[in-house]
C-alpha cells in the first residue's frame, strides 16, 4: 500500500495512490498520515478499503510530504563506505547519527531553496524509515515490527556550513526545503528487502548518484534498534539512512546546486522526486 498527502502546504488530505495513479481520499478513515494511523492495525484496516468506495482526489493536485507531524527527523551519516571515500572520510565503527529541524520537510515535487550566502549546496538520494509505534531499547532481531513503512529523502546538505563552520552538521542539513520526504510512504509489507534497493538521483538530467541499499553499512533493522537505545521512537518519526556515492562534494572539482538547475532522485518502488533549485524565500 502506498499513502501519501495531497493538497496546499497545511491543507494536504490523506490519500491512498491507486492501482492506475489515481489518488483516494481516506481522510475519512484517518485525519492525517501520522501518529497513530501508522499503527499496523489501521495500515491494515486502510489496506482493506475498496477504492471504489472512496471519493477520487485531482490528481493534478500538489503531492505534499508523505508523512504530517514529523517529531524528530533522524539521519545517519557516512553509511555507505563508498561515501564516505569520497568525502575523504573513515568508516565510523558506530553509526553517526545527526538531526535534521523538521523544518526542512517539504513536498517531493516542491522548489528547493537555495540559502542566501550558499556556495555549496549538495544532494543526497536516501531510504527513509518511517516509525509506526513507540521503540525504546529495541533488540535487533524485532526492529522491523517497529517500522511503518519507507519513502524517498532528498537530504540535502550546505557542505560549508555543514563541514567548514564551527558546531555540529544540524546547520547545513536544516535549510526550508533541504528535506523533501515522499511522494509516497510505502508500508513494509510491499517492501520484501530493504537492503536490495536501487536508487539514483540526477542533476539537470545526468547522472550523479547510483547506488543500492545493499551497501549500507549498517542496515534499516539495526539502525531502528540503535537509535533507540539512545532516545524513544515516536509514530512518524524519520531515520533518514545515509546516501550512496556520487554527492557534489567528491567531485572532480566538486559541484554544487546553483539557481534553476534541477533534480530528479527515486529509489525502487518508491516513486519519483522532482525539485528545481530556486532563490531562497524570506
Amino acid at each position: 500500500m502506498k499513502l501519501l498527502r495531497i493538497g496546499q502546504p497545511g491543507q494536504e488530505k490523506p490519500a491512498l495512490l491507486g492501482p492506475n495513479g489515481e489518488y483516494y481520499d481516506v481522510s475519512a478513515y484517518i485525519d492525517d498520515v501520522a501518529g497513530d494511523a501508522l499503527s499496523d492495525e489501521k495500515l491494515n484496516e486502510l489496506s482493506q478499503l475498496d477504492y471504489v468506495d472512496l471519493p477520487q482526489l485531482d490528481a493534478n493536485e500538489r503531492i505534499g510530504a508523505c508523512v504530517g507531524n514529523v517529531g524528530k527527523f533522524i539521519c545517519i551519516g557516512l553509511n555507505y563506505a563508498d561515501h564516505a571515500a569520497e568525502s575523504g572520510m573513515e568508516v565510523p565503527s558506530e553509526p553517526v547519527m545527526f538531526f535534521k529541524a523538521t523544518s526542512a520537510i517539504c513536498g517531493p515535487n516542491d522548489e528547493v531553496e537555495i540559502p542566501r550566502k550558499s556556495e555549496k549546496s549538495d544532494w543526497e538520494v536516501e531510504l527513509g524509515v518511517v516509525i509506526g509505534k513507540r521503540a525504546k531499547y529495541v533488540e535487533q532481531a524485532d526492529a522491523m515490527d517497529y517500522v511503518a513503512g519507507y519513502c524517498v529523502v532528498n537530504d540535502l546538505s550546505e557542505r560549508e556550513f555543514q563541514i567548514e563552520r564551527q558546531g555540529q552538521w544540524v546547520k547545513g542539513k536544516s535549510a526550508d526545503t533541504f528535506g523533501p520526504i515522499g511522494p509516497y510512504l510505502v508500508t513494509r509489507d510491499e517492501v520484501a528487502d530493504p537492503q536490495n534497493l536501487d536508487m539514483y538521483l540526477d542533476v539537470n538530467g545526468e547522472r550523479r548518484q547510483t547506488g543500492n541499499t545493499k551497501t549500507m553499512v549498517y542496515g534499516v533493522a539495526e539502525l531502528v534498534s540503535y537509535v533507540s537505545q539512545f532516545m524513544s521512537l515516536q509514530p512518524g518519526d524519520i531515520i533518514s539512512t545515509g546516501t550512496p556515492p556520487g554527492v557534489g562534494l567528491g567531485m572532480t572539482p566538486p559541484t554544487y546546486l546553483k539557481v534553476g538547475d534541477t533534480m530528479e532522485l527515486g529509489i525502487e518502488g518508491m516513486g519519483v522526486q522532482r525539485q528545481t533549485c530556486v532563490v531562497a524565500k524570506d
